[in-house]
């Protein structure tokens, strides 16, 4: 899969809410006494459903994704929200599709909110109507830059210099609905997905709890989003980390930032005995091109690191595991198999 990269995003000037609640200015507003239901997956949405309930929220039932089969054993496995239901003893269900029966379901909790964070599917008009103060979504981006899912992923790809978190009061569409609450920050040059991530969670849980109670008070005003800024995010998939080396060497930098740990980049080695498939662990990279000439995926020496030649400067492998085997420093892969310098990477 290729991605449609847009221009990058200037980044947006932070609202220090924290900071704020620190020197005073700002006082929480108190947890109010209303039933939810919540509804996610991986771990970035345990993280918020963790969040509410340190904040006492009355948690009545969580929703995630059907347990699926994980590893080469393809054993099923728990999703991070159904482990913590679990220890925490909050009802869990796990409807394939949201059909008359799983709204009725819905209905049984007698929600008066939803709060959505990183489900993983898109909710029917049926389903937003139940409760009495509607369905809100926790979204890692700004929205109505990248709309769907992967939007962390997304921003790395293409560059963006900023992101944040948006609440929003879902409608039908994706992630098209009016924004209650909005917060941003740069993006550093060293993020990756994971260290993002854990940022955004901190101010999505931060945000979702300031902005539930002045909601269910009706002290909020929503406000419409633009659709002609929207973005859409591309699904992200394993194939998704197979470099070009046509590309520029910060090109390669974004797409190992956006793709580490899953699904991570990689190349292919073809040498006499067979195509070698080799994951790039870690990399670094020089923007500009040596004085030397090679050819796009061309493996050389330059002066005490092994570079790679891209569209653009070069990609310094660093950390490299082959195929079905441990992760090696790249001098050690070198010592088995010193022809890798000259070969060409495709």
């Amino acid at each position: 899969m290729t991605f449609d990269i847009t221009p990058k995003q200037e980044p947006i000037p932070p609202i220090d809410t924290a900071e704020a609640q620190a020197a005073g200015r700002i006082s929480r507003p108190a947890t109010p006494d209303i039933r939810v239901v919540f509804m996610g997956t991986p771990e970035f949405s345990k993280d918020i459903l963790e969040g509410l309930l340190d904040c006492d929220y009355h948690i009545v039932a969580c929703y995630t994704r059907p347990d699926k089969p994980v590893g080469r054993k393809q054993e099923l496995t728990l999703s991070p929200v159904k482990r913590l239901s679990i220890e925490r003893n909050i009802p869990v269900e796990q409807p394939i599709r949201f059909d008359v029966a799983a709204i009725d379901q819905l209905r049984s909790y007698h929600p008066d909110l939803v709060v959505v964070a990183a489900y993983g599917r898109l909710l029917p008009e049926h389903a937003l109507s139940v409760p009495k103060f509607g369905c809100l979504n926790v979204h890692t981006s700004l929205l109505p830059r990248w709309r769907g899912a992967s939007p962390v992923q997304n921003a790395l790809l293409a560059g963006d210099t900023g992101t944040g978190v948006t609440i929003i009061h879902m409608d039908a569409g994706m992630d098209t609905g009016p924004i209650l609450a909005q917060e941003a920050f740069h993006i550093r040059d060293n993020d990756t997905r994971d260290s993002l991530l854990s940022r955004m969670t901190e101010d999505g849980i931060r945000l979702l709890v300031d902005s539930i109670p002045r909601w269910v008070e009706h002290r909020i005003i929503p406000l419409e989003q633009d659709g002609s800024q929207a973005t859409l995010c591309q699904l992200i998939e394993r194939e998704d980390g197979h470099i070009f080396w046509s590309e520029s060497a910060e090109s390669v930098l974004n797409r190992y930032r956006a793709l580490h740990p899953w699904p991570g980049i990689f190349t292919f080695w073809n040498r006499t005995e067979g195509l070698l498939r080799l994951k790039l662990v870690r990399i670094s990279i020089q923007k500009s091109d040596p004085s030397t000439s090679h050819s796009f995926g061309e493996v050389f020496q330059s002066g005490e690191k092994i570079a790679v030649q891209t569209g653009v400067g070069l990609v310094f492998i660093e950390e490299v595991q082959p195929e079905g085997k441990n992760v090696m420093p790249i001098r050690d892969f070198l010592n088995g198999r010193p022809d890798f310098i000259g070969a060409i990477l495709t």
